[in-house]
């Protein structure tokens, strides 16, 4: 079966040395020459030389050497090139190609940097950022970080009546040299957009998407920075429903307050600050809508990241750093805790959506709103995706630009196929589109 470690060729080609590439980028896979894009073989023309000539190839353009073996099957000859995983990074040309999913990655740019970064064994938050000393670093942040981490039994007193240097020491927060790592510039530091653009978060309330009413910017360290988001937007953003039990002053709000802590803790834990992009929350007077710019870990769809999963942090160095706070958890529980924190409380479930290598999203409804959003829980209840939906879903989400015509390419069914099955997910709200027909993005919602 074909699948993002598998991939099936008619013929062999030149292009197809980038796809040998990604793959030894990724997680290794297997290249067949010979089959038809439903995985028949058909037979491939010249196979011996191609057993002679491929293996040269693949040697004098990236200095590696798969394993190419040739086959049969009921007389008709086809290629397997076995490609495995390599640890450190592989050009073909001198550029980088990365198999993610059914589709192949050039990388550039940041995505560059940090592919490079984690084939030898680092991170972007593990970088290390010089002529910033321990006294440059906030003092606020420091206590408030002891407070929290002895309120919550992550760190016992001992390990917290230390100096500050020795207390980065111990985090691991100090490279080679000395230095300080950007995750303790983020952490501690008054002022880390400095050095970091776009390391703060932005509040909106709207009354409608394009009537803005008034907004604010949170800045700071990141280990106080949670607290400042939560309250402000309780304090100054959002309209309690008063009730009362008795003599009991009772007000509710459209989101449990422990639900969106845990968005915000999250998306400040998981934010890929490369970008250069604030953490961005949007409030109505029906939702709260919390944008966050990253990218799952590699081949991860968003139900991967909706089901039972393991702690693969996008910044390790610094989910290292909340986790001894205590205000996380290092099990991947995190969407887990946001769903049950305001199910728990009466609230629908919030909605996750994937904006493709751009970001997360995540959308809190009020009550009011709930039954449209049960209804569409129950449409998707029923519905159950066919083959061809899935690969379009997988396709969507790691290219939310890609056109029915390239869709109908990769998959192998027709155009008119596509557009049919892409009307059923958009149906049962699976699928969204955001932007006109010729220059738009597909957005996948698989929250509830």
């Amino acid at each position: 079966m074909e699948n993002q470690k598998v991939d099936w060729k008619s013929k062999w080609d030149e292009e197809w040395l980038k796809w040998i590439c990604g793959f030894a980028n990724a997680q290794g896979g297997r290249l067949e020459i010979g089959k038809d894009n439903k995985g028949n073989v058909i037979g491939v023309s010249n196979p011996q030389k191609l057993l002679e000539d491929l293996p040269n190839k693949f040697k004098s353009t990236m200095g590696i050497v798969p394993e190419v073996n040739l086959c049969y099957e009921k007389d008709l000859p086809y290629i397997i090139i076995e490609i495995m995983g390599y640890p450190n990074p592989i050009s073909y040309r001198g550029k980088y190609y990365f198999r993610s999913g059914a589709t192949l990655q050039e990388l550039t740019g940041v995505a560059l940097d940090e592919f490079i970064m984690r084939k030898y064994g680092r991170t972007w938050d593990s970088a290390p950022i010089p002529h910033v000393s321990v006294s440059d670093l906030d003092i606020v942040a420091f206590r408030d970080f002891r407070k929290k981490a002895l309120a919550r039994e992550r760190l016992h007193k001992e390990d917290l009546d230390i100096t500050d240097e020795q207390l980065l020491e111990n985090l691991k927060l100090k490279a080679d040299g000395g230095y300080l790592k950007r995750a303790a510039i983020l952490l501690f530091h008054e002022d880390p957009e400095k050095w970091i653009t776009g390391a703060y978060v932005k509040i909106g309330y709207f009354k409608s998407d394009d009537d803005l009413v008034f907004q604010d910017e949170v800045h700071g360290s990141l280990i106080t920075m949670p607290d400042k988001v939560v309250e402000l937007i309780y304090d100054k953003y959002l309209k309690g429903t008063i009730s009362y039990e008795g003599i009991q002053r009772i007000e509710t709000y459209i989101v449990n307050k422990g639900a969106l802590r845990e968005a915000i803790l999250n998306a400040i834990v998981h934010k890929d600050y490369a970008t250069g992009i604030p953490i961005q929350i949007r409030v109505y007077d029906n939702k709260i809508i919390i944008f966050n710019a990253g990218t799952l870990p590699a081949n991860w769809t968003l139900e991967d990241l909706l089901n039972v999963h393991t702690s693969i942090p996008h910044n390790p160095d610094i989910a290292n750093g909340f986790f001894k706070s205590g205000m996380t958890e290092a099990w991947g529980r995190g969407i887990e805790k946001i769903i049950k924190s305001n199910v728990d409380a009466g609230k629908p479930k919030p909605e996750f959506e994937l904006l493709g290598e751009r970001g997360l999203r995540v959308i809190f409804y009020s009550d009011a709103i709930k039954d449209r959003v049960n209804d569409r829980v129950n449409d998707r209840v029923k519905f159950r995706m066919n083959k061809s939906q899935e690969k379009i879903i997988t396709l969507m989400v790691k290219n939310p630009s890609i056109t029915a015509e390239s869709l109908s390419s990769i998959i192998g069914i027709s155009e008119r196929n596509v557009r049919s099955n892409i009307k059923k997910l958009k149906d049962v709200g699976l699928v969204d589109r955001l932007g006109a027909n010729k220059n738009g993005d597909w957005v996948v919602k698989m929250g509830e």
